[in-house]
């Protein structure tokens, strides 16, 4: 049986190279899957005979749906987590969502710590994003419909080790074979998860697995508070650290004031934004408008066609403001709205009024680096960077970027606007301290990052190779780090 045929053509030679599998028909019948589709057959996972290998479903205690239900971002109801809280094999701690829904809801779909979410439809490149979530507060925290959440039988498989082989190359192929592929959709049930095959590693592993992502998560949590001190510095500074937006049903405005502005929704003269503008006014130190003190790139960037670029979309961005990874692609591949050329430094701002928060520093080298033209990228001589960041992901830049946006189908910041934006001249030693934290923030989530790659890598080359190379190569790439071999670590939380 021919299981795979693939084409492509190139212009010069006007030739086509074709890809087959040839499976054998008694395999296909004795297939327990029962799937014929050559994306499933052709991509078979690889299996290292020195392991048991039991699918998921086996070693489960417990799986479920999450809670289908519309969503707002007024903090009405409970924090629900969606894919775009996903990320680094963790659930974010920052949630933009909320659920209004009833207590026998919240007593059914509620998260418990180290419960897996796992993400089972979206594009092809996202199904099958997994992560674990760690209690961090007191919040009963609930989950979306299209993920799905287990919790594995700990004697025999580990949460964090679960997560940890699903973030593998091996986990992802044998997850994303049996997604059912539609128009621009991708879905893996749970059914089809449960099928996936896991080797039952030694317990030592495991254990070093779990004790990796506890030191990873005490790294994210040091991040977190770095943010956070950065943010009150900030607010603190331009007098809003104890202010909260108040939205008002009914207020009167003059005919004048929409003359003015060529405006005439109601939520454009919000009084909210008006104190906003206010105070920004009266800083000690004055202001200036956005395009007065930083340079916005907006032109076009055309990719020559055989150079490969790393490009960042949207989803990209986590909510956290970070930037979880890019697609790879010559420029003759990427899609047209891959026009912005972006350079370490640079901050980048979604113009879309859904995802105005999803703003982000690019502070590493990124050779050949694009982003889509849906985001706004900026760097200034006058306010570095790290405060830019705070600045406009604050409530502060938030309210006036959402003041900013209009439109009919899609809603979003047009560049009139933008410019517009109130900037605060903020003293230098202010930013100074600023850019410190951001900076020690960055190390903190380069470091966390760091471990569990190691983690990640270490279960690959476990299923490789053994267990025995599988330590001995965790504990000198932690050594690296200078960090102590993690056997050596008491498992917690």
């Amino acid at each position: 049986m021919l299981a795979g045929l693939e084409g492509s053509n190139f212009s010069d030679s006007q030739k086509i190279i074709m890809q087959y599998s040839v499976i054998n028909y008694k395999k296909l019948k004795g297939h327990n899957d029962c799937r014929w589709d050559s994306e499933y057959l052709c991509f078979e996972p690889r299996y290292n005979k020195r392991y048991v290998y039991k699918a998921i479903g086996d070693i489960l205690i417990f799986s479920q749906y999450g809670i289908s239900i519309d969503m707002n971002e007024e903090n009405i109801g409970y924090k629900i987590y969606r894919m775009n809280e996903i990320s680094n094999m963790f659930c974010d701690r920052k949630i933009n969502k909320y659920a209004d829904i009833s207590s026998d809801q919240v007593k059914k779909f509620k998260l418990k710590n180290k419960d897996v979410l796992f993400n089972r439809t979206n594009s092809q490149e996202f199904v099958g994003r997994t992560g674990i979530f760690k209690r961090f507060s007191d919040e009963e925290i609930v989950f979306a419909s299209y993920l799905i959440r287990v919790r594995p039988n700990e004697d025999e498989v580990l949460p964090e080790y679960l997560t940890a082989f699903l973030n593998t190359k091996y986990g992802i192929q044998d997850a994303q074979r049996r997604a059912r592929i539609s128009i621009n959709q991708s879905n893996i049930n749970a059914e089809e998860l449960k099928r996936v095959k896991i080797p039952i590693i030694s317990k030592e592993i495991q254990e070093q697995i779990r004790n990796i992502f506890n030191l990873s998560f005490d790294l994210i949590n040091k991040s977190e508070f770095l943010y956070f001190q950065s943010e009150q510095i900030l607010l603190s500074e331009l007098d809003f650290l104890n202010w909260e937006p108040k939205h008002k049903l009914t207020f009167v405005k003059r005919y004048s004031d929409i003359q003015k502005v060529g405006r005439i929704d109601a939520e454009y003269f919000q009084p909210t934004y008006e104190e906003i503008v206010e105070r920004l006014l009266n800083y000690k130190n004055g202001y200036e408008f956005l395009r007065d003190t930083v340079n916005i790139k907006d032109k076009n960037f055309t990719p020559k066609e055989q150079v490969v670029f790393k490009y960042i979309e949207l989803a990209n961005i986590s909510i956290n403001g970070d930037i979880t990874g890019f697609t790879e692609a010559a420029g003759k591949e990427l899609p047209t709205r891959a026009r912005r050329k972006v350079n370490t430094g640079d901050v980048i701002i979604s113009s879309i009024e859904g995802s105005l928060s999803s703003i982000a520093l690019i502070n590493e080298p990124l050779n050949n680096a694009l982003c889509s033209t849906g985001f706004y990228v900026i760097n200034s001589a006058n306010i570095n960077s790290e405060t830019l960041l705070v600045f406009l992901k604050s409530k502060v830049g938030q309210l006036q970027l959402k003041k900013g946006c209009s439109g009919t189908i899609l809603t979003a910041i047009n560049n009139t606007e933008f410019e517009k934006l109130i900037v605060p001249k903020i003293a230098t030693d202010i930013q100074d301290e600023i850019k410190f934290k951001i900076t020690e923030m960055y190390k903190a989530k380069a470091l966390s990052n760091a471990l569990l790659e190691i983690a990640k890598c270490g279960v690959e080359l476990a299923i490789e190779k053994d267990e025995k190379q599988s330590q001995k190569w965790i504990d000198s790439e932690l050594k690296k780090l200078k960090m102590a071999s993690t056997r050596a670590v008491a498992a917690r939380k």
